[in-house]
């Protein structure tokens, strides 16, 4: 202040003279424990002023706080800096004279020296001497002249220059192209938006966002995430989200996320709106608990999900930056190898310092500011990149409604492409100008169709697309399916087949191009199921309408997809419209399907009323059409960029197209690595359908290096060589933009292979090489398919079904290697059973553990069983000993066979058998009739008697002894393997049960020749229960009668078996026999010790009883004789305490009987809880034991009780309690009202649940209550859980797998 200069003193930066040992300069900061105790000083030190104390606050501005960035360190450290400004108003004509204090520890407490006068020389400060006063007060006008006169030229002084920071934008954003990319992916990191900056983000909606890293725990409530729902769907996700299992792939996992189809907001510090476990916390403590997620989140984004150079990070500070988002720069920097693809926009300049001085200790100074962009507004950041986008931005789309106007489109659906009556009108004048020649060259040189390319002949920006033949003969099929008829279903279905690069799936697409306006038309997405496609197709329906029955038709176009899905959504959709109750003979939807076909005009000769062909054949007319497109596009292009459009119009002539490739591969260089690729891609195109290998396999075998964006499709081309350039198509995936190349057209394809290979290599050869090919096969990126396309190069067979030739008995490419062999299959019959053996046992040595071939031949002997009792009956043969004696070694040959194949299939993890227990059982039951009708067993009570004794005891009559010996082991322990057999069958009911026309939930029988399974176990359980009790049983049927009090615990247990209380599925089966169910369940029960607590029960006896009286409650809530559920608690402590020894079944009344009950104390609920889950966790692994590597939809879990509203046993609602409300429905409605929840929704059965609280995280459902671990709840029908992490509430079933969530409610 005396000299009259500016100042700045820092506390943190080091000293090379004073502080030893430290590079002058060096920063390394304070720790800063209390901020206020600066400002204490501060005020303190304008104390040692004597007067005009006030300049002080007025010149030195209070000290400011910048942290040092160090990522090793976990203690926040500062820099304190404090500034100096004179200013000349403030100073002018003063000297300021200052009184040092000192602190006397004598005198604790603070002593100031004399006055004294202080000056700045060079970078010391010294006090003025007495000798130098005088020249010091001379000097002090001198001092002021020099300061008014550097603050009058800094005042006038030009503005500092200002570069082109929206031309610098547009260039990082766009890598220096015209147009931001269509088909590259972002990610966006930020942190918390201001309020007036949200109306700025429309530049936002049009990208395509792969994911935002968001560090505002608010943004869901107040900042852009809330702000960008409003527009678009995304998906609510957290670091943790982004953790993938080792038993899954990156597809699966992809799948799992729903990346791709919808931005993914990870929420990388918390949501302070969510119930989940995702808090947020300050720097420090994420360091220690979340940086290692986010790290692995980024690495598997990074080097597993986007290969280098499809995506960009923007990171836009949009507030003060804080060590989290540094250390995600970090993160980024160190996974995408470098910063080419980063970029940085900062609005504010003081946010942006501390970003700068981290981000230039990774990459350098240099390229820190040419990929930052910073002061730019962020209205002014949202014009720019607006100006730079291929589509305007917040465009309006409409769909046609049934009373001829049209509404606005205000929703997204997962599984469809919606077409709107605007489509395409949203794309930008100047990207139309600049990209239109290259829309039209890459579909006229093979590239797929898309609907630019009909707006952009639409409104004559190019020439017209050719209408083919079929595309009228289609729009009349389609026009005939429109009109009203009675005699007509709902759901309307044309086929369109084509051959290869025919042009069939630009037909189909200009079809529903043309309809756009009048229908209401979609594109079916692949990768969803077709119940999801159905719910949202009528969902497209039904959309801004009020009646169903005056709904515009919807059609919807399936492209390449199998019969059976097509059959499995056109039943989804005719099951929705029956539950409308819309008027038979309404068009509510066509089905559009669009599938390759080798013979095309015999595939329309099937139906000619309903197919369609398109082939590579041109009509008179066609061929005038052609000819004349092909010169006016010969004027724009050479013929060689629209090679497959100049094929086609030859009609792909053999002649031409072997002309075509010799010509082409004239000087190609056979050795080079280019001619390898191309080999490849040629072996892949002619035998696999639509196969490809991705750009990123052909880079990593062309060893390319080249990793800038801008010059990296340059420069693969150039190591292509010329002949590629030509005759490979450059694709993007529609889902993933992820590129891939394949050749023009497969007969293209197959042409080059025969003419590269010439006599020199064979296919098999060629396959060979392919296969150790380790940099494809080690490849990460397109791994999963390229894996696909190899496995079905060598393994799929051909399908008539599937549009091929003809069928085959291995892989097209096995069958041209091995032309001349014939694969020789061998077929068993059963009129001869001793060839029929013969061939059974040989086909079983050679595959010893395939459950199949091993039930065939348990089949082969139980025919011959039934064959040899049949012989004995129809010749009326004695039935001794002796006479039936082989019928026996046959029957038990038989289950010897069945318990081997039970054996292979438990074993099998890829396929589901259980063949091998029921036909066990059915054996057992014919032969223990046999058995029984033997004269020595036959006779009365007596012979029965005598039968028991010798099947449950060591006894051994001795009219049986000699002709029996070699079995009668086996026969003894019949006993025993049956019940086994029988409780495998109860407990796989359990799982999966169903009959047909019963119930509605899971479609199909369990077993082929087994309709109705629950029937069958509950007839044979009672039969086995016969044999194997005393003779009086029967009587017991007759219900009040008395039992016999002499009777053993086991002869009870045959007695309960015969009555149907021998295993929980029979028990359960008694509730649709309402009339007969409740004495006969009471008899059950009056087996039983009166005082059960005090007997000694086994497991499967206590599980019995307790299910017989929960099942009893259900039927007769008021009967005195169900035990109260403090009662049959008592007895599910007598389970094992193990509960790995625990039978499912166990397991399964466990989560019935401790679940929390309303009145329960927090404690009480929390011990509960905690037993249900540790049963669920076993009940879990039990599951996928049994379920093993089948998809889900194979087998559907079968809900047994619904939590609802009562207390005690009255709180749980068996689903036949519902069923008098659902039976108005056919079999296929009812499952897929149960599977949607629907059927839940009727208010009658509402008001019997309970609905209960949780929320979603990462797809699992959770439920709210369990304090100490996290209770996951499995829900029924996977796409009615909320993508993102949402609050829910749900209904409760209880199943073997564990309690599931129905009705799932945001």
């Amino acid at each position: 202040m005396n000299i009259r200069s500016n100042g700045t003193i820092h506390f943190g930066v080091m000293d090379s003279r004073d502080d030893a040992g430290y590079v002058h300069g060096e920063i390394i900061g304070i720790p800063v424990k209390e901020k206020d105790m600066y400002v204490d000083a501060y005020d303190h030190f304008k104390k040692s002023i004597s007067s005009d104390s006030e300049h002080v606050s007025q010149c030195v501005r209070p000290p400011r706080f910048i942290e040092v960035m160090d990522r090793e360190s976990t203690e926040k450290r500062y820099v304190v800096e404090v500034d100096i400004v004179p200013s000349i108003t403030i100073v002018k004509g003063k000297v300021y004279q200052v009184r040092l204090p000192n602190f006397k520890e004598s005198a604790n407490k603070v002593e100031f020296e004399k006055e004294t006068i202080l000056r700045r020389v060079g970078s010391k400060t010294e006090s003025v001497s007495d000798k130098d006063l005088g020249d010091f007060y001379q000097r002090v006008k001198d001092r002021d002249a020099q300061r008014e006169e550097a603050e009058k030229t800094q005042f006038l002084s030009a503005p500092d220059f200002c570069p082109d920071l929206g031309r610098k934008l547009r260039t990082l954003i766009t890598s220096g192209k015209k147009f931001i990319e269509k088909d590259k992916w972002f990610i966006l990191v930020t942190n918390k938006f201001k309020p007036d900056d949200l109306c700025n983000i429309d530049w936002l909606l049009n990208m395509n966002i792969f994911c935002v890293c968001d560090f505002d725990p608010d943004s869901k409530v107040s900042g852009l995430c809330s702000k960008y729902l409003q527009h678009h769907v995304a998906n609510m996700h957290s670091l943790l989200s982004y953790r993938i299992s080792s038993d899954m792939n990156v597809n699966e996992f992809a799948s799992l996320l729903h990346l791709f189809e919808q931005p993914s907001w990870i929420f990388c510090n918390g949501r302070t709106d969510f119930k989940g476990s995702e808090t947020p916390c300050d720097e420090m403590t994420w360091i220690k608990t979340k940086l290692t997620f986010l790290r692995e989140s980024v690495s598997l984004i990074c080097k597993q999900i986007l290969p280098k150079g499809t995506f960009q990070v923007i990171f836009l500070l949009a507030s003060p930056v804080e060590k989290p988002l540094l250390h995600t720069f970090s993160a980024f920097f160190t996974d995408m190898e470098g910063h080419e693809d980063i970029i940085c926009i900062c609005e504010s300049q003081q946010n942006f310092p501390k970003w700068q001085s981290f981000a230039e200790d990774l990459c350098g100074t240099k390229t820190v500011n040419n990929s930052s962009v910073v002061g730019l507004k962020m209205s002014h950041i949202d014009a720019t990149l607006q100006q730079i986008q291929p589509v305007k931005a917040c465009a309006k789309k409409h769909l046609p409604v049934f009373v001829k106007g049209t509404c606005l489109l205000e929703t997204q659906v997962v599984s469809l492409e919606i077409l709107t009556v605007d489509h395409c009108d949203e794309t930008s004048e100047d990207f139309i100008n600049a990209e239109k020649e290259n829309i039209e060259q890459q579909f006229y040189r093979g590239g797929r169709v898309n609907w630019l390319n009909f707006w952009l002949a639409e409104h004559k920006y190019v020439g017209e697309v050719i209408e083919r033949d079929a595309y009228h003969e289609v729009s009349k099929l389609v026009n005939d399916a429109l009109k009203w008829n009675p005699d007509q279903t709902p759901v309307h279905t044309i086929n369109i087949y084509h051959h290869p690069g025919s042009g069939g799936s630009t037909v189909a697409r200009q079809v529903l191009w043309k309809n756009r306006k009048d229908l209401r038309c979609a594109v079916v997405k692949p990768s969803l199921s077709s119940a999801v496609v159905a719910q949202h197709a009528v969902e497209l329906r039904e959309y801004e309408e009020k009646d169903p029955n005056k709904c515009l038709p919807v059609l919807l176009l399936i492209e390449d997809s199998d019969k059976e899905y097509l059959d499995d959504l056109r039943n989804e959709l005719e099951v929705a419209i029956n539950t409308k109750r819309i008027q038979y003979g309404t068009p509510c939807f066509i089905l559009l399907s669009c599938s390759r076909s080798h013979d095309p005009e015999r595939r329309c000769k099937e139906s000619p009323l309903q197919n369609m062909s398109v082939t590579h054949k041109l009509s008179a007319q066609e061929k005038r059409k052609f000819s004349g497109k092909r010169e006016a596009l010969e004027q724009n292009y050479e013929p060689e960029f629209i090679l497959t459009f100049v094929l086609m119009s030859e009609e792909f002539n053999v002649d031409y197209v072997q002309t075509f490739v010799k010509n082409l591969l004239q000087g190609i260089d056979h050795k080079s690595v280019a001619t390898r690729l191309i080999l490849y891609v040629a072996l892949l195109n002619t035998y696999i359908q639509n196969s490809f290998i991705s750009k990123s396999h052909c880079e990593a075998l062309l060893a390319f290096t080249i990793h800038m964006d801008r010059f990296r499709q340059h420069e693969f081309e150039r190591s292509l060589g010329d002949q590629a350039k030509l005759i490979l198509l450059h694709l993007r995936d529609d889902k993933t933009h992820i590129q891939s190349i394949r050749i023009i057209h497969p007969l293209v394809a197959k042409e080059i292979l025969h003419q590269l290979l010439g006599n020199q290599q064979s296919h098999s050869s060629l396959a060979m090489d392919l296969l150790c090919e380790s940099v494809l096969f080690e490849h990460r990126f397109g791994r999963a398919e390229y894996l696909l396309f190899l496995r079905a190069l060598f393994i799929r067979r051909s399908r008539v079904s599937k549009g091929d030739k003809c069928d085959t008995s291995f892989s097209p490419l096995i069958e041209h290697v091995c032309e001349n062999e014939k694969a020789h299959v061998k077929a068993s019959t059963y009129e001869k059973f001793e060839e029929a053996k013969h061939w059974a046992e040989t086909a079983a040595s050679q595959q010893p553990s395939n459950s199949y071939i091993l039930d065939t031949k348990g089949q082969v002997y139980k025919k011959w069983f039934q064959a040899k009792c049949k012989a004995i009956d129809n010749n009326n043969v004695p039935k001794t000993p002796q006479n039936i004696a082989d019928a026996v070694a046959t029957a038990l040959k038989a289950i010897e066979c069945f318990q081997d194949c039970e054996k292979a299939a438990e074993a099998d993890m890829e396929h589901l058998n259980s063949s091998g227990f029921f036909s066990e059982v059915e054996v057992g039951c014919s032969l223990l009739k046999l058995i029984s009708s033997l004269q020595l067993f036959a006779n009365g009570t007596n012979g029965h008697s005598e039968c028991m004794k010798y099947l449950l005891t060591d006894y051994i009559p001795e009219v049986v002894e000699a002709s029996w010996e070699p079995f009668h082991g086996r026969l003894k322990n019949l006993h025993k393997t049956m019940q086994d057999a029988l409780l495998w069958i109860s407990e796989d009911l359990s799982y999966f049960q169903t009959d047909i026309g019963a119930d509605g939930e899971t479609p199909g029988s369990l077993e082929e020749k087994i309709s109705h399974p629950l029937k069958w176990l509950a007839k044979k359980s009672s039969e086995y229960g016969k044999y194997f009790s005393e003779s009086q049983s029967p009587a017991l049927l007759k219900h009040g009668q008395k039992i016999p009090a002499n009777l053993t615990s086991s002869q009870k247990r045959m007695i309960i078996y015969h009555l149907g209380g021998g295993n929980i599925t029979s028990i359960l089966s008694k509730l649709t026999e309402q009339k007969e169910a409740v004495p006969l369940l009471e008899t059950i029960l009056s087996l039983y010790p009166s005082n059960p607590l005090k007997a000694i029960f086994g497991q499967m006896d206590i599980v019995n009883y307790i299910m017989a009286h929960i099942s009893l409650n259900c039927l007769s809530p008021e009967n005195q004789k169900v035990a109260p559920l403090r009662d049959l608690q008592a007895l599910g402590h007598q389970f094992p305490s193990d509960q790995r020894k625990c039978l499912p079944s166990s397991l399964f009344l466990l989560t019935l009987l401790f679940w929390p009950e309303d009145h329960d104390t927090d404690q009480e609920k929390e011990n509960k809880y905690q037993n249900v889950q540790s049963a669920v966790e076993i009940l879990e692994k039990g599951y996928w034991t049994k379920m093993k590597e089948i998809p889900q939809r194979k087998r559907r879990i079968y809900t047994h009780f619904f939590l609802g509203n009562g207390n005690g046993l009255d709180k749980f609602v068996h689903k036949r309690k519902f069923e008098r409300l659902t039976k108005v429905f056919s079999v296929p409605e009812r499952r897929m009202k149960w599977l949607s929840g629907e059927a839940l929704k009727k208010p009658e059965i509402a008001e019997m649940l309970k609905r209960v609280s949780g929320w979603t995280e990462d797809g699992v459902v959770y439920l709210e209550g369990p304090q100490k671990k996290k209770f996951s709840i499995l829900p029924v029908n996977k796409p009615s859980v909320p993508h993102s992490n949402e609050n829910i509430t749900f209904y409760l079933g209880f199943t073997f797998r564990g309690p599931v969530a129905y009705c799932i409610t945001v």
